[in-house]
């Protein structure tokens, strides 16, 4: 009997939610090597250089101890401040994969999440025992860094700092929003602007170029009729899941967004049907975590519309794509895009 995501609640332990901060399974080959520069954007290749260099200048031995939770608390801190580098440009243009290269190619401890990971984790730790944790690593990286919530910003600009101070390189990404590209270091003067006293700490890298994913699609996402999409579910039942938008969406508000993660492990193939326009933050915010970890571990999406058109009406209503949270929307909807598209290849 296939079943559903709205039927999972997680309980995955400290152990578990610290092992997550590495690269998802997306990234997991992520390599310089393996990063090929669009020689239309010049501005790919020096950040590829820039990032070579960096993990060269981070090699060290791990720090003693029998693990991370084993070293919560313990000493070892330096004392010259760490540099950092930002890394700067649209969506789909490798800023992740560079991320990802620069934790795979460095040796030692270090911590890997997006911004939202980050958060949630000092939500359910507290403040302290989060920095106690991430200040045994000699680099974090934070994917996805976010200015649209002050308190969220506000609690990561400290950590940096607090981080930045104990000696741990930190290497962030961010997106520029699409109809912000032509303005230079729109998002990139943000972030210095947030970091204050830390911003002549941080070297910024801007990455020109566009969606490897495909802008044009985001809009025009395909979707099956809802009869189909249950057909499907039910001949693949093993690691599949169905699920009406609604009752999913009601499901996420009573499961921690640190736990979607847990919520996708046995999950191979995602069902929706009754899918609707979100016109309510809360409900759109935590969907958008919900794709960003099914695309983290590339598991494929199948849809249907409530009205049983053939493309899934706006996922986010235009309230919602006009707030200080467009750029996770528009980040959601790009990724979103990719994985409907990846569900109907193996539908086919």
């Amino acid at each position: 009997m296939t079943s559903a995501l709205s039927e999972i609640r997680p309980e995955p332990t400290l152990e578990r939610l610290l092992a997550d901060l590495v690269p998802p399974p997306r990234f997991e080959q992520a390599r310089l090597s393996t990063y090929v520069p669009d020689p239309a954007y010049p501005s790919q290749a020096a950040a590829k250089e820039r990032i070579a260099d960096f993990a060269a200048s981070l090699g060290g031995p791990e720090k003693k101890g029998k693990g991370l939770l084993g070293r919560i608390g313990l000493g070892g801190k330096k004392k010259e401040p760490a540099r950092g580098i930002y890394l700067d440009g649209g969506f789909g243009v490798g800023k992740t994969h560079l991320l990802a290269s620069l934790f795979h190619e460095t040796t030692g401890h270090r911590s890997y999440g997006t911004f939202v990971e980050y958060t949630n984790l000092v939500g359910l730790l507290g403040f302290a025992k989060a920095l106690d944790v991430l200040s045994q690593s000699g680099l974090v990286c934070i994917d996805e860094f976010e200015l649209d919530d002050p308190g969220d910003t506000l609690l990561m600009t400290r950590l940096i700092r607090e981080l930045s101070d104990q000696g741990v390189a930190i290497v962030a990404t961010s997106n520029t929003l699409p109809e912000a590209l032509g303005e230079g270091r729109f998002a990139a003067q943000d972030f210095l602007r947030e970091i204050q006293a830390m911003a002549e700490r941080f070297e910024v890298l801007r990455i020109d170029g566009v969606d490897y994913r495909g802008r044009s699609a985001v809009d025009e996402i395909p979707a099956l009729p809802g009869a189909q999409v249950r057909a499907l579910a039910d001949a693949d039942a093993d690691g599949a899941t169905l699920d009406a938008l609604p009752d999913l969406l009601a499901h996420l508000g009573t499961v921690h967004p640190s736990r979607y993660g847990a919520m996708i492990d046995d999950v191979r193939r995602v069902h929706v049907t009754d899918a609707r326009t979100i016109d309510d933050h809360n409900d759109a915010l935590r969907l958008v975590v919900l794709i960003d970890r099914l695309y983290d571990r590339q598991i494929p999406v199948l849809a249907a519309s409530a009205d049983g058109a053939d493309q899934l009406p706006a996922v986010y209503s235009e309230k919602l794509l006009t707030s200080g949270y467009r750029k996770k929307y528009y980040r959601s909807l790009s990724r979103l895009s990719s994985l409907v598209r990846d569900g109907l290849a193996l539908a086919a």
